[in-house]
């Protein structure tokens, strides 16, 4: 057909299209759109037309493909031009019209393959480019040594042209591993979590593992959405911590059931046997309570996290801990709990601060919530340490930073993400047998500042 009878009007979907049109543009569309092209006066040539040009000429060639021209050294045709295999490494041409072989001259531009936009290169079109079977660029690409050297480093120096990135997906399945694990974590707003994201980089990339990163933004919604993502991407293994919403694990439970590891780590809820990797929560909310004890506080609160998390109960534990074994009432006015939001925070500090008998010092169950308490403290002009002494709980970089300086306790963040994915690893190249679930307790340091030295307060 020549080009003139493959042009069309196509005024709003009304008009009727041409057979070969018809059929075309469902597949580059996928809907009728409002095209017109006239043959009256020219052919004018609008912004999408480059999507049509290769389809109508006489020679289609790949859809997704178009090659720089390449010139005859002996004739300077360009329209009879055909690719005739590599030789030493280099691009071979015929041409047709004079019978000519040739290569490109050294020195010459190398050819490009124009590549439309949204389309990422595969070894088709790699093949194609240089005029070899789609196996060949394949087992070049994989270092097989039935290729040659120099076919090899054809291919390898146009992967590189086009920026070739392997379908990681693709070779998942034929290998029945993605080498990909997946990281879940409540959130991103604070420090906490991303500094335990590159303690787990850093076991898992020089293993071979990329990583899949996905923050669940405290939503029980959106962690349920994350985990189905992690499925579908046919993860090799993932590592958790969950939202404060999250009170049951039935969407974690899918990771066992299609038999992915699984290892929790931070913040946690009980019911999977699954490796976990905590901190000595209690022992660290105690000697913050034991320290406020030793600054002479008596009237101490504490601001608790959500009751389904173990991080919560453990440190409200402590809490309780500490005053009995120091001979101190439990006062149920001076426990309050919040939600893990700023808000939730303040709202809980104004509570405290606003009882006939307010508390001399505040245990939080963590440093944001203990800044949220040193700033509603500050706003009613409340002096700290002397009036009101305050303990955190993560050493966030922040509690260094706030005036005055947060008394807080340090969790080890790189060791956390490292250890996940080490158990994690340990699970995923087990071959043979079940896999015993190992629970590993790392330990806090309480790091003293000027938020809780009342004795230095009263002193000066």
């Amino acid at each position: 057909m020549s080009l003139k009878n493959r042009l069309l009007t196509i005024e709003t979907g009304l008009q009727k299209l041409s057979r070969p049109v018809a059929k075309a543009l469902p597949v580059v569309f996928g809907i009728v759109t409002v095209v017109k092209i006239s043959i009256d006066g020219g052919i004018p040539k609008p912004k999408f037309f480059r999507y049509f040009s290769r389809w109508m000429t006489t020679d289609p060639g790949p859809p997704s493909l178009n090659l720089i021209m390449v010139k005859c050294i002996k004739c300077g045709d360009v329209d009879a031009i055909a690719k005739a295999g590599i030789v030493r490494g280099k691009q071979r041409y015929y041409c047709k019209r004079c019978d000519c072989y040739f290569s490109q001259p050294a020195g010459a531009e190398p050819e490009v393959p124009i590549l439309h936009r949204r389309h990422q290169t595969t070894i088709m079109d790699i093949a194609s480019a240089l005029n070899i079977s789609k196996s060949t660029v394949s087992r070049a690409l994989q270092g097989h040594s039935d290729i040659n050297a120099n076919t090899r480093k054809a291919v390898l120096d146009m992967a590189l042209q086009l920026d070739y990135q392997p379908n990681l997906l693709a070779l998942g399945l034929a290998r029945s591993r993605s080498y990909t694990i997946g990281i879940i974590v409540p959130e991103f707003i604070n420090s906490f979590f991303p500094y335990i994201i590159i303690g787990a980089q850093q076991v898992a990339n020089p293993a071979g593992y990329h990583v899949i990163i996905c923050q669940s933004n405290e939503s029980l919604e959106t962690e349920i959405a994350n985990t189905q993502v992690l499925l579908a991407s046919r993860v090799d293994g993932v590592i958790a911590s969950v939202t404060g919403e999250t009170k049951t694990l039935g969407h974690f439970g899918k990771f066992q059931k299609a038999g992915i590891p699984l290892v929790m780590f931070n913040r946690i809820c009980e019911g999977l046997d699954v490796s976990k990797v905590l901190v000595d929560d209690h022992d660290g909310a105690y000697k913050g309570v034991t320290h406020l004890i030793q600054q002479g506080c008596r009237r101490i609160a504490h601001l608790a996290g959500p009751q389904n998390l173990q991080i919560g109960r453990e440190r409200l534990q402590g809490y309780l801990d500490a005053l009995r074994d120091h001979n101190l009432p439990v006062d149920e006015a001076l426990i309050v709990y919040y939600d893990l939001s700023k808000a939730s925070a303040q709202a809980c500090a104004r509570q405290l601060l606003d009882l006939p008998q307010p508390p001399d010092a505040i245990f939080a169950v963590n440093d944001p919530a203990a800044i949220q308490v040193i700033l509603t403290a500050k706003n009613r002009n409340i002096r700290i340490p002397a009036e009101l002494a305050v303990v955190g709980f993560s050493n966030e970089p922040t509690s260094a930073l706030i005036d005055p300086a947060l008394t807080t306790l340090a969790q080890p963040l790189d060791e956390i993400g490292k250890t996940a994915v080490q158990f994690l690893l340990q699970e995923i190249e087990q071959e043979e047998g079940p896999f015993v679930p190992i629970q590993r307790v790392l330990k806090t340091e309480l790091i003293i500042r000027a938020s809780s030295l009342r004795t230095k307060a009263f002193a000066s």
